[in-house]
This record gives structure tokens, C-alpha cells and sequence, in this order.
């Protein structure tokens, strides 16, 4: 009786010798050339799922968190793609006149443990690594501003951000969902299986940047500011007197369909910078684009670029230093960014409470999807 015999020498190794009776070689064999088969499969697999579109994980995500639900929950979570609270976005505590929460949609405090990790993989889906990471810091500030603001019971809660699914998730249809709360509120429009509106997308931190503590110097949307002011900070004299504005931009419009009182774009254009201005304009709204997947932060750049950029404005009103008020808007015929630092942090630093938004001039809720 022969079995395989595996012989080694001081210098080198000899190959198996397979000499099994009754045909196992065969079946050995066999084993061995369908392994790097087997290998290509589960890497055309793992390519398959890295590459997936958004607007699919979008599905597939919203399906498995519809599908954790109890009616009573689903009635909370699921509405019409129709019905008129899709428009009905906050990004402030919205409350009503007991100070209860008005926003609609399953509040993550009422989830379980696995209904929380399936809303949490959809606002994954929705985010990019570095957009998620953002988003749910955001969401774990109001643990600080409950213990900053005694008293404020429910209203610093970070179990009051509610997801709402509007229509039936879909690859053939029209669907949209949202995660919103205390300074996030992220609305996406999909059909035939693809993203076609990310906006209004708004990301806000109180504070922004952590004064003290073991994070002490950390920032929360650090791009959103210092892009910004490394662009005006680039200016010469006669640059800066075109985009230095005299008022502060108002505060970024919520529950509006479509962002229309933004009024004429003011400022700078992107023709009258140099390279190096326009490559430091280009960053800034790609850090915007980058908080979403990366398809879609393509198409809102691809659109961005469409539409030309040399007639993106971009204006600065305030100081630079930390601590001192300033807003900024950087508007294209298509979209326009809107930041403010103005507000006090709640344990009172000046000028340290961003609010950060992108919106379509257009396409806001895909109403005029391309």
C-alpha cells in the first residue's frame, strides 16, 4: 500500500508524491486545481461588494431596517414618498409646545439593539468612512451638551435623531429616506436604484472645536473652516475686497423644498483667483462632496464642474482668529454652501458652534433630478 510520502531535504523539498490507491489522487486533484478557482470567486465577490453603487447599499440597507421593525414601529418610520413631510426638514431641536420632539420618523431611543445597528448601517451606507465618523460624533456631542446644559432633559438627547423612509425601497422606483436631529440632517432622493439628490446635506457641531479636555484642540468639521480661511487668508488686497462682506450671512434655510431666498451669489469668483486659489475653492467644496459616498460626492462635483466653475463665488464675512465670529457662502448656478460660526459654545467660548450645509439650487429632493 502506497500513500503520499513528503520528503525533505537539507537544500530543497521534493514534490508530493500522490500515489493514493482507489482514485483519491484523483479527487485530490481536483481539490487542488478548484482552490485558486474558489480564491478568484470570493475575490470577484469581495470587489463586487466594494464596488456597489450607493443608491444599492441605500437599499439594501433600508430594507433590512424596515424589515427589523414592529408595526408600531414601521408606522413611525414608514411614510408615502408622497407625502409632504419629505420637504420637512430641521437641523435644530424642533419641538412643539410642550418641547416634545415634532420631528416624524423612529427616534433611535425607541430601537432596539439590532434595529440601532441596522439604522446605523444605513446612515452608513448614505456617508463616506470619513462622513459617518462625522455624523455620529456629531450625534454623541449632545451627551456634552446634556452635561453642559443642566436641565435641558430630553432636548440634549442622542437618542433624539429619527430615521424615516418615505416610499418602498426599490431598484426600479422612486424612494427616498432621512436621518436627522440636532445639527444632522442628511435627505436622499433615489430611483431605478440611483442616488439622484444628497441635498439638503447639514452638519453642525457645538462645540467645534474641544477647548479642553483629553480632545483639547480636536476639531469636529475641521475642513469646512479651515479651507475656507486658508482661501481668503490667499487673497491679495484688491481679492479681498470683493469677497469681505459687511454682514453676516442669514442663517441656513430650513423645511423649504428648494433653497430659493438665497439671492444673487456675492463675492469672489473663481476667474479671478489664481491656481493655487482655485485648487484651495476646489478642496473646500470637495470636503463638503467627501462627507457623502463616493459616487455620489462624483456626481455633485461632476455637476459642480458642469455648470462652470469660474462662476463660483465665494464671499468671507468675520475674523479668522479662533474665538471670533464668521460666516462664509460659496455659490455656483447650481448648488450653494453655507457656513456659520457665530454662536457661543455651551460652555460659553465664543464664536465656536458651526453650522455647515450643501444645497441644490435645483435638485434639492431630486425635484429636477439629471
Amino acid at each position: 500500500m502506497n500513500d503520499f510520502s513528503f520528503r525533505e531535504t537539507r537544500n530543497r523539498r521534493r514534490p508530493l508524491n500522490l500515489c493514493v490507491k482507489g482514485g483519491t489522487h484523483v479527487k485530490l486533484f481536483r481539490l487542488l486545481l478548484a482552490l485558486p478557482v474558489l480564491g478568484l470567486v470570493v475575490s470577484l465577490a469581495y470587489v463586487a461588494q466594494a464596488t456597489e453603487s450607493a443608491g444599492a447599499k441605500m437599499t439594501a440597507a433600508a430594507d433590512k431596517f424596515l424589515g427589523s421593525l414592529s408595526g408600531d414601529q414601521k408606522g413611525k418610520a414608514a411614510l408615502d414618498f408622497d407625502d409632504k413631510e419629505r420637504f420637512n426638514w430641521h437641523f435644530t431641536p424642533y419641538q412643539d409646545g410642550s418641547k416634545k420632539p415634532k420631528h416624524r420618523g423612529l427616534p433611535v431611543e425607541e430601537m432596539t439593539k439590532d434595529q440601532k445597528e441596522a439604522a446605523l448601517a444605513l446612515l452608513k451606507a448614505g456617508t463616506s468612512g470619513s462622513g459617518y465618523e462625522k455624523a455620529t460624533t456629531i450625534m454623541s456631542l449632545e451627551t456634552i451638551l446634556l452635561d453642559l446644559e443642566k436641565g435641558s432633559g430630553w432636548l440634549r438627547n442622542p437618542g433624539n435623531y429619527f430615521f424615516t423612509i418615505f416610499g418602498t425601497p426599490s431598484k426600479t422606483g422612486p424612494w427616498g429616506w432621512r436621518v436627522e436631529g440636532h445639527h444632522l440632517s442628511l435627505n436622499f432622493t433615489l430611483d431605478k436604484g440611483k442616488v439622484v439628490s444628497a441635498t439638503p446635506a447639514f452638519f453642525g457641531a457645538n462645540p467645534a472645536v474641544y477647548i479642553g479636555g483629553p480632545k483639547k484642540g480636536q476639531q469636529v468639521l475641521p475642513e469646512a473652516e479651515d479651507y475656507a480661511k486658508d482661501l481668503f487668508k490667499s487673497l491679495d488686497d484688491d481679492q479681498k475686497k470683493v469677497a469681505l462682506q459687511k454682514e453676516a450671512f442669514p442663517e441656513i434655510e430650513e423645511a423649504a423644498k428648494i433653497a430659493t431666498k438665497v439671492g444673487e451669489p456675492k463675492g469672489l469668483t473663481a476667474s479671478q483667483m489664481n491656481e493655487k486659489q482655485r485648487d484651495l475653492l476646489q478642496k473646500l467644496l470637495q470636503a463638503y462632496a467627501d462627507r457623502m459616498p463616493a459616487d455620489v460626492a462624483a456626481l455633485e462635483m461632476r455637476r459642480v464642474k458642469d455648470a462652470g466653475l469660474n462662476g463660483v463665488h465665494f464671499a468671507y464675512q468675520g475674523g479668522l482668529a479662533q474665538g471670533e465670529k464668521h460666516t462664509y457662502r460659496v455659490q455656483g448656478p447650481t448648488f450653494v454652501v453655507e457656513f456659520l460660526n457665530v454662536q457661543d459654545d455651551s460652555a460659553k467660548n465664543p464664536a465656536n458652534h458651526i453650522h455647515s450645509g450643501w444645497r441644490s439650487l435645483k435638485n434639492d429632493f431630486g425635484l429636477t433630478a439629471n
